[in-house]
């Protein structure tokens, strides 16, 4: 598992690539920060709470990160109307035949 200061730091990355230049502004950046802070480790506290949290705090870093896979995807691949066949084969890497009984290499 990423340490803690690692995992802070890809949540306020997502944060800022969704909300943009005022995620500093927003309530999701203050709550998250306030957590890092009161979860940090000393030099005389290691207890299970400071787990869990880390462990929590990795496993929404991995919703963010997949959430914003998923949309890009999505929006790439979504369907947009009726496609013709030969954009259809583009998106799957594949070529029409250009003639009739051809094996679709020739030109």
């Amino acid at each position: 598992m990423a340490s803690p200061l690692r995992v802070c730091r890809g949540i306020l990355k997502e944060l800022r690539t969704i909300q943009g230049p005022v995620y500093r502004q927003s309530l999701a950046y203050n709550y998250v920060m306030d957590q890092f802070r009161k979860n940090k480790v000393t030099g005389e506290r290691y207890c299970r709470a400071q787990q869990e949290a880390h462990h929590a705090s990795h496993t929404y870093l991995c919703l963010l990160t997949s959430t914003r896979n998923h949309m890009a995807l999505h929006n790439l691949y979504h369907g947009k109307g009726e496609r013709s066949p030969e954009e259809v084969a583009g998106l799957v890497g594949l070529r029409l035949p250009t003639q009739p009984g051809g094996k679709g290499w020739e030109k």
